[in-house]
C-alpha cells in the first residue's frame, strides 16, 4: 500500500512541476527515417546495394542525434535511432562480405582453365 502511495506522490509531482506552455514530447522523424534505411541496408545487402540506404541512414543518424540531444526532452526516439544505427551497420558488414565472396568467386572461375590447351591432347 506504501509503495503505491509513494508511485502516486511521485506521478503527481512530476505532473505538477511541468510547466503548462511546455510542448508536448514528440517522435523525432528522423530517427524514424534512420530506422526504415537500417532495414533497407540490411534487406539490400546481399546483393551489394545496402551500401547507399546504410551511408544514408548513419549520415542522418548524426544529424538525428544531435537533434535529439537538442530537444531537451521534447524530442523522442532514441531507441529507434539506435536500433536504426545497428542495422545501418549490420548492412554495410553484410554488403562487404558479399562484395568479398563474389570477388573470391569470380577470381577461382577466371582461373578454372580459361586459357586454350597449347599440346594435343592425348587418347588411351
Amino acid at each position: 500500500m506504501t509503495e503505491t502511495a509513494t508511485a502516486a506522490a511521485a506521478a503527481s509531482a512530476e505532473a505538477v512541476s511541468r510547466h503548462p506552455l511546455d510542448p508536448e514530447p514528440v517522435r523525432s522523424t528522423k530517427a524514424a527515417a534512420v530506422l526504415a534505411l537500417g532495414v533497407a541496408a540490411v534487406v539490400t545487402a546481399p546483393v551489394v546495394g545496402g551500401i547507399v540506404p546504410a551511408t544514408l541512414g548513419l549520415t542522418l543518424a548524426k544529424q538525428a542525434r544531435h537533434d535529439l540531444v537538442a530537444g531537451q526532452g521534447y524530442l523522442t526516439g532514441g531507441r529507434q535511432l539506435q536500433v536504426g544505427m545497428i542495422l545501418a551497420w549490420t548492412g554495410l558488414v553484410i554488403a562487404f562480405a558479399a562484395l568479398v565472396v563474389a570477388s573470391i568467386i569470380g577470381i577461382i572461375s577466371l582461373s578454372d582453365g580459361g586459357a586454350p590447351q597449347d599440346f594435343p591432347a592425348t587418347s588411351d
